[in-house]
């Protein structure tokens, strides 16, 4: 069964500064499971089949002006009628003052009813975002995750493999530590995963035998980020002795998470192997890819061409 999330209705008033007319309960009480937004018009024209009442509904200069030039008996028949279906809010945008009977009509009904004071294009689109990720989908993985060279590295590997300390090392050449231990993924959309550490150990890294470090105490605020796209995963294990691992880099990897599809590579581990400097290589590498240059493929196409093979 799909887990559903919630935020209360506070972090919407926080975020974008919305100035409440009428709330039925207290702002943390009220609750936004839907990540759509709906702009009422066909609603506020009587068509109802499909109506989705756990949509923010917007309500912008066109839906507004379409109000106002109806007579009051006919405007307040249409407000009656939309604030009947009970929508979990209503947002009037562009600083548009309400109606006196939608603010009976909300009360009425117990509908949240809020002033924004953006327009209602760039509000809508800030608004879907923010509930995409803060209503994502989600899980958690044990690893590590970091940005190299602005590139979202997860770690992953067995217990005592060497992710922290490969963090710790990799936040002394200037990077940045997003989570440690425990990583909460989000699915923000179709193509993209999203990263950040629990709230309790957030900044924090597990060394053994040290204990616990406070990464943003110890380094400063530069050396930590509370988000990041993840990019690339890292399998770290133990070098298996005659185990064949790539040595050119044309075996393409993928790790399935959330139903998304993200490059991974598995790195051999053993003593003198120094990680921080092969992860960076990693990350560089990566961003080489993205910007349309594969070094291993070219490397293989000069090899191709020098002993005469066509490809």
């Amino acid at each position: 069964m799909k887990e559903t999330y919630t935020i209360p209705l506070s972090s919407l008033i926080e975020e974008f500064g919305l100035t409440p007319v009428y709330l039925p309960d207290e702002a943390e009480k009220l609750l936004i499971s839907n990540t759509e937004v709906s702009r009422p018009g066909l609603a506020l024209a009587g068509f109802f089949e499909k109506f989705e009442r756990s949509r923010v509904q917007l309500i912008g200069i066109a839906e507004y002006r379409y109000l106002e030039e109806r007579d009051e008996a006919r405007r307040n028949a249409k407000i009656d009628d939309f604030f009947r279906h009970k929508p979990v809010a209503v947002v009037l945008t562009t600083s548009l003052p309400p109606f006196p009977r939608m603010e009976e009509m909300a009360k009425e009904n117990g509908v949240p009813l809020l002033i924004a004071r953006e327009k209602t294009s760039p509000f809508m689109a800030a608004l879907i975002a923010f509930l995409n990720v803060q209503l994502a989908p989600r899980i958690t993985r044990h690893g590590v995750l970091i940005e190299v060279y602005g590139e979202g590295l997860l770690i992953l590997g067995d217990s005592g493999v060497g992710k922290s300390e490969t963090a710790i090392e990799l936040v002394k050449r200037g990077h940045r530590l997003i989570a440690d231990d425990a990583v909460e993924i989000k699915r923000v959309s179709a193509k993209r995963l999203v990263g950040e550490a629990p709230e309790i150990i957030r900044h924090y890294v597990e060394l053994r035998g040290i204990g616990i470090v406070d990464v943003r105490r110890l380094f400063g605020m530069g050396a930590v980020k509370n988000s990041e796209g993840i990019d690339l995963v890292i399998n770290l294990e133990p070098w298996v002795q005659g185990k064949m691992y790539d040595r050119l880099g044309l075996d393409s990897q993928t790790m399935n998470i959330l139903g998304i599809e993200i490059p991974s590579i598995t790195i051999p581990v053993k003593p003198g192997r120094n990680l921080a400097i092969i992860l960076e290589i990693v990350a560089m590498n990566n961003r080489q890819k993205k910007m349309g240059y594969n070094t291993a493929e070219e490397f293989n196409k000069k090899l191709m061409e020098q002993m005469g093979i066509e490809q």
